[in-house]
Formats: structure tokens, C-alpha cells, sequence
């Protein structure tokens, strides 16, 4: 992108870049990346389509376009990922929000809850989205990068949830000390073998310790299966969040730790996404 050209120019331009990158939606990234960098709705660059770009301007989209083309995630660019209809700040330090998670949080809204807890809560989306749906509830994340709970307490405040809302450093529940009724998690559950075939965006750019456990992606569970009858009330539930081959396998650990009522929810496209349990009593 060198010269004076219009705003439409340079996303034409952009969007060759990005395709030849291997970029999955060039178009709408380069759409997306021109509305930051001027600084601007998306919704309005057919406005300044005809329009010659500044040089600082120019300059900024030349810079996140390279960025981009060596797959740096939009997100990341931006500082920001939406879910669950509010923006979330992100950052190479957690995993990005994503629409899948959306079916563990309508599952939890869908009964009560007053105490929740949060393991790996990373970027804060699932609590503090429960948080700011339940605004009688309180709730605690732990995650075991300081980073990330640096991420998920900005994320509190930008939402006005932080004064119900308690962030730990923990080690699952390491650093837990009461009893809910609901435990969340979308722990890392991508095995080691798995790790390769994933998109460069996700493998280079998102926390390996939020992607997997350097195992068989069950471990996280097993931590948490045996953990979670300590930190349950009576008839409180858990949901997890799963990889699409993995509800068996999640399913009998929670049954082999005592828990009731075990259920698989799927996601909108129909993949097994979340299981469900509860505590008896």
C-alpha cells in the first residue's frame, strides 16, 4: 500500500494481502482493520470509501494489515472481543472469547444461581457476563496467570461488576475457600496431538496453557471432577465446557466423583459443548 489512495483502494489492496496470508475472510478483515485505524464505526467506511486516505491513517492500516498477514488475531488488533453482546478486552495473555461458550452461559442463566465460581476464568467473559445478567449474584474466578486475572479485573470494571466480583491467582481450587451453587469452567481441553492442526491465529497467538494440558485434554477435568463435590453445595450444578469428541469422557468422571443428574448440552451448531451436573442433596 504506497501512494495516496482512497479509502477503497487501500482494502482492495489490503484484501490481496491478506488472501495471499491465507487469511480465511480477507474482505471483512481488511474492512474491519480500515474502520480502526481511521477510527471509525465499521458500519460507516462505505462512507469514506471515495475518500483519499491521511497519511497517518495510511500508516496505521499498513501496519495492522502486516500484522494481520502474519495472522496476529483481529482481536488482539482491535484490543477487544465481543460476547455475549458486550465487548470484552483481550489480549495475548488469555483465549479469546468465543461464540461457543455462549451455550454454557445460557445453560447457567437458565436456573438460578446466587454464589458462582469461575475455574480458569481467563479474559473474565464467562463470570462477569453472569454477573452483569445476575445483578444479585456474586461470583469468584481463579486462574493460575497472573496476567490473565489482571484481564478478567479490567474486564469487571469496564462491565461494572467489580464489587461482586473476587479475582484470585489459583491453581483450580487451590486458592478456594467457600461453597457455591455453580461452578463454571472452559478449561484448556485440546490434546497435545491436536495442537498441530490448529489455525495459526489460535496456535501462535492465544496462551498454550489455555489451549491444552500437554496431555490427552482430559486433565483439566479430572482436576476438576474430583475437586468440585468440596466447593458444591447441596444441589448445586456445574457446567463445563468440552471438546466436541470429549461428553463421554467428562460425563464419567463427573458420575465417578458423586454427581447427579449429568446431561450434555450442544452448541448452535449441534456439537456436544457443555456437561452438566449437579450435587446431590
Amino acid at each position: 500500500m504506497t501512494g495516496v489512495q482512497t479509502a477503497a483502494q487501500a482494502m482492495v489492496a489490503a484484501t490481496a494481502r491478506l488472501r495471499a496470508a491465507g487469511v480465511d475472510d480477507p474482505a471483512r478483515d481488511a474492512r474491519v482493520l480500515l474502520a480502526h485505524a481511521a477510527r471509525i464505526e465499521a458500519s460507516r467506511v462505505t462512507l469514506i470509501a471515495p475518500e483519499e486516505l491521511s497519511p497517518d491513517i495510511s500508516e496505521r492500516y499498513d501496519q495492522l494489515i502486516s500484522l494481520r498477514a502474519i495472522r496476529v488475531p483481529v482481536s488482539h488488533l482491535l484490543g477487544e472481543r465481543e460476547f455475549y453482546g458486550r465487548g470484552f478486552r483481550v489480549s495475548s495473555d488469555v483465549l479469546d472469547p468465543r461464540p461457543e461458550t455462549e451455550a454454557l452461559v445460557e445453560a447457567a442463566l437458565s436456573q438460578p444461581f446466587d454464589h458462582v465460581l469461575d475455574l480458569g476464568t481467563g479474559s473474565g467473559c464467562i463470570l462477569v457476563t453472569l454477573l452483569a445478567e445476575r445483578t444479585s449474584a456474586t461470583g469468584m474466578g481463579v486462574d493460575v496467570s497472573e496476567a490473565a486475572c489482571l484481564q478478567a479485573s479490567a474486564n469487571a470494571v469496564k462491565h461494572g461488576v467489580q464489587d461482586r466480583i473476587d479475582i484470585r491467582k489459583s491453581n483450580w481450587f487451590d486458592g478456594v475457600d467457600d461453597a457455591y451453587d455453580l461452578i463454571v469452567s472452559n478449561p484448556p481441553y485440546i490434546s497435545l496431538t491436536e495442537m498441530r492442526g490448529l489455525s495459526p491465529e489460535v496456535r501462535e497467538h492465544e496462551p498454550r496453557l489455555a489451549l491444552t494440558d500437554e496431555g490427552d485434554g482430559l486433565g483439566a477435568y479430572r482436576h476438576i471432577a474430583a475437586g468440585a463435590p468440596d466447593f458444591l453445595m447441596p444441589g448445586g450444578r456445574i457446567l463445563v465446557e468440552i471438546g466436541p469428541t470429549q461428553a463421554a469422557q467428562v460425563s464419567a468422571l463427573l458420575d465417578a466423583s458423586g454427581l447427579a443428574d449429568i446431561r450434555i448440552i450442544p452448541d448452535l451448531d449441534g456439537r456436544d459443548r457443555v456437561v452438566g451436573a449437579r450435587m446431590p442433596g
